[in-house]
């Protein structure tokens, strides 16, 4: 991000403070966040394991499919996508990962302590095999969960995950869009902030949280488009996935390559070839290299696949469904 740009934002930020009035800006963040909080509160239940306390949700009955969500996610985010496949006869648990929401960060938040910590809700639910569903930053503790408990896992996807692939030079796997870095070390650390740029600068939340070029949200369906702003509005609060935050930071910045050759569980991937997260290398390198491994690639809809959202579910369920069902 320039500094111009920074500015600009800064500008912004002391503009819509200065014509809105102190008094009115702080009743409504005192609102939207009450309702953050509760919507956050209300949903979930914690679970104490072998591994600690981890907070998941349910819904839906038939086999069980174990969500896991990405990045600035939680139980809430999992759920906003695998409810529908609750609705496909699934019985989704969505959990919230290592330092968000309800779940504590431990001193090892490692993919492979977090694929533990799942086999222990797994366990904790008296779940002895189970599908999983790994998003974004939730991909490196499926993957680690398919190598480390290939006889507990019925089926694998992997939708715009956060995965290994060799780049030129060493480079990163995954790609950082312009302006995350910023927003990550101001908007990202405060509920405050991040609400005030939900107001003032929504397209570049678009693009640079949720990784999608805002063109492809303006040629979505109202739906889509609805999908898109609900996606953005409740990575509120913020405060209570910090921690997890900081946590796929150090994940991910550092993606080792796992042992694919090695993971003998039918794997679906999926991913979208301008996602401003640059996944769709990373998911089509690990269906080439996982056994049996299916890939399935979208042209345009970003990091939050608009436009094939009711697709991509057709589709997992599809898979699941033709892994046999337990």
């Amino acid at each position: 991000m320039t500094k111009s740009r920074g500015l600009r934002l800064g500008a912004a930020l002391v503009g819509i403070l200065a014509a809105g009035g102190l008094g009115l800006i702080s009743a409504t963040y005192q609102r939207d966040i009450s309702k953050a909080r509760h919507r956050i509160a209300a949903g979930s239940q914690i679970m104490q394991t072998a591994c600690g306390p981890i907070e998941y949700a349910e819904a839906g009955t038939g086999p069980p499919l174990l969500v896991v969500h990405g990045a600035g996610g939680g139980y809430d985010q999992g759920m906003e996508f695998g409810i529908d496949l609750a609705k496909r006869g699934f019985r989704v648990i969505a959990v919230s990962r290592f330092g968000y929401l309800r779940t504590p960060l431990p001193a090892d938040g490692s993919a492979a302590a977090q694929a533990d910590a799942h086999a222990c809700l797994l366990d904790a639910l008296n779940i002895k095999t189970a599908a999983i569903f790994g998003a974004s930053a939730g991909a490196p503790s499926t993957m680690q969960f398919a190598l480390r408990y290939p006889d507990r896992t019925r089926a694998m996807v992997l939708l715009v995950p956060a995965a290994f692939v060799p780049r030129p030079g060493g480079a990163p796997s995954v790609k950082t869009p312009a302006w995350t870095e910023f927003l990550f070390n101001s908007a990202l650390g405060s509920d405050f902030l991040f609400w005030t740029a939900t107001k003032v600068a929504r397209p570049t939340l678009i693009r640079a949280i949720l990784g999608t070029p805002t063109g492809d949200v303006d040629k979505a369906s109202p739906e889509e488009r609805a999908r898109v702003e609900l996606l953005l509005d409740h990575i509120m609060p913020v405060s209570p996935r910090r921690d997890g935050l900081v946590n796929d930071g150090a994940v991910v910045s550092s993606l080792p390559r796992y042992d694919l050759e090695k993971i003998s569980v039918p794997t679906l991937a999926i991913s979208v070839e301008n996602d401003g997260y640059g996944t769709y290398d990373g998911a089509r390198y690990t269906a080439a290299n996982v056994p049996g491994a299916k890939f399935i690639g979208y042209r345009t809809g970003g990091h939050i696949l608009v436009g094939h959202s009711q697709e991509v579910v057709t589709e997992i369920a599809g898979f699941l469904n033709s892994t046999g069902r337990q």
